[in-house]
């Protein structure tokens, strides 16, 4: 069953913001993202440069580097509430790296970010770790893309 989203979806003034939006036309972003939900929700995605992805993960926890994906959950209940910030060019390198396209890897940083919005964790322990890439790997299938794994 697909829950109802609201979206706002963002982009940030960066050199190759182009190609980024391009690979992440809103109506795949919404699939995607419904696709993980197991309630209704409220979520922004912002897609932005180095720069900006660094200070927040400095800011919020840190850890003084660009990551892939910030996730900032502010309630699960009785909706989800939350902003995914994807960082473009730490992502654009990651796909090249694994041999992914750019779409095939915002789709599972994405549905990655909305599972923690719901409270799944990687980082509690290795059984939590399993189930939270077993259910990607799931819903990534479900998608048409293959294991991120």
């Amino acid at each position: 069953m697909l829950h109802p989203l609201t979206l706002s979806l963002q982009f940030a003034r960066f050199a190759d913001a182009n190609a980024h939006r391009l690979a992440l036309p809103r109506h795949k972003v919404v699939r995607w993202i419904r696709h993980a939900l197991a309630t209704e929700a409220d979520i922004t995605v912002r897609i932005v440069d180095a720069p900006e992805a660094q200070d927040l993960n400095r800011s919020y926890r840190g850890k003084d580097y660009a990551t892939n994906v910030l996730t900032f959950d502010y309630a699960m209940e009785p909706l989800v509430h939350a902003d995914l910030v994807l960082c473009a060019p730490v992502i654009a390198r990651e796909a090249l790296e694994q041999g992914k396209s750019l779409q095939a890897h915002y789709a599972h940083l994405i549905v990655h970010g909305a599972l923690h919005a719901q409270g799944w964790d990687h980082e509690t322990s290795k059984a939590d770790a399993r189930a939270m890439e077993a259910r990607e790997v799931a819903l990534l299938n479900e998608l048409g893309f293959g294991s991120p794994y």
